[in-house]
């Protein structure tokens, strides 16, 4: 039943012809592994380097909007070497994940923060694990899945040039599927359907595209709207919620960072759940931020930066 609404394993045949896609032409990844085992790495990063300032030159948007984000996490007004460090960063973490997908075991460690997030690893269950787009946070599929054998649902969209998402279906034996969420309907489909399973989902809680439920928290400088959907999904699911960001390390090792268990409690009335909410999701954006005014070009949201409020995006509805 899962495999047949909205949830599957990705295989060629289910690309996307017509619709979103990742940068790059689609022998993008392939091409990475194919330098990646050929070249030495000294040679291989000057050439990841000149790719990358190739990318800047043409993409204007994303660059634009990378500049934005650096005016607010820098001591002074980013400079075009900056744009480059904040993109070269996001290559390395794309080239960080292809490695593990080829094979290659990244080491993690757990901050204390993540003592949740380690318990879960060690015993699973029904949980919603959300997560960030920051460093080595993309990564965590893999290591669930591929290194620790946990089964997870990922709520992804399905782009027409995603070899990541391929490669880890097959590499996982089965205990990584996706949830694809281009469309409502799928996505509602998909997730009743992990739902009647007692394994983990996993979803990212930072962009508000397609967003239904956001409210607004301090985020750097401002109050930003944020989606809350995955506090409303814990209370109709019934599953307790644990929040993660990964952070590349030198050596090739990552660190993991987290939050408290956000559990259920019998009998709370949907105010109070609302309120405890707010105040774990708050918890976890400063400690977000924290780790951002540390390693700023670690921000992987080449998009227009979640609205201050007031700018029409800010929608306060029960979790």
């Amino acid at each position: 039943m899962a495999a047949r609404i909205g949830v599957d394993v990705t295989t060629p045949e289910t690309r996307v012809a017509d619709g979103p896609r990742n940068p790059g032409p689609d022998w993008g990844y392939g091409f990475l592994l194919g330098c990646d085992r050929l070249l030495p790495e000294g040679l291989f990063r000057p050439l990841r380097a000149a790719g990358t300032w190739v990318a800047l030159a043409f993409m204007h948007a994303q660059r634009r909007h990378s500049r934005e984000y650096l005016a607010l996490v820098l001591p002074e007004a980013p400079t075009l070497r900056d744009v480059f460090r904040h993109f070269f960063a996001c290559e390395e973490a794309l080239m960080a994940k292809l490695r593990v997908a080829n094979g290659l075991d990244i080491p993690c460690e757990f901050d204390p923060s993540a003592a949740a997030f380690e318990a879960w690893l060690a015993g699973g269950g029904p949980f919603l694990l959300g997560t960030f787009h920051i460093g080595a946070s993309d990564m965590l599929g893999f290591q669930i899945g591929c290194h620790e054998k946990r089964r997870v649902y990922l709520v992804r969209r399905r782009v027409g040039n995603s070899g990541d998402t391929e490669r880890l279906s097959r590499i996982s034996g089965g205990c990584v599927r996706f949830i694809w969420g281009n469309e409502a309907s799928e996505l509602v489909f998909g997730l009743k359907a992990a739902a009647d399973t007692g394994d983990a989902i996993a979803l990212q809680c930072d962009r508000i595209e397609n967003a239904r439920q956001m409210e607004d928290f301090e985020f750097l400088g401002a109050r930003r709207s944020f989606p809350t959907t995955i506090y409303r999904l814990a209370r109709v699911l019934g599953r307790p919620v644990i929040l993660t960001v990964g952070v590349p390390l030198p050596g090739g090792r990552s660190r993991l960072y987290g939050t408290p268990l956000f559990g259920l409690v019998a009998g709370e009335g949907r105010d109070a759940m609302r309120a405890r909410a707010r105040e774990h999701f708050q918890g976890f954006l400063r400690m977000v931020e924290g780790l951002l005014r540390e390693r700023p070009y670690l921000w992987f949201n080449f998009i227009p930066l979640n609205p201050a409020a007031g700018a029409g995006a800010g929608v306060a509805t029960d979790p």
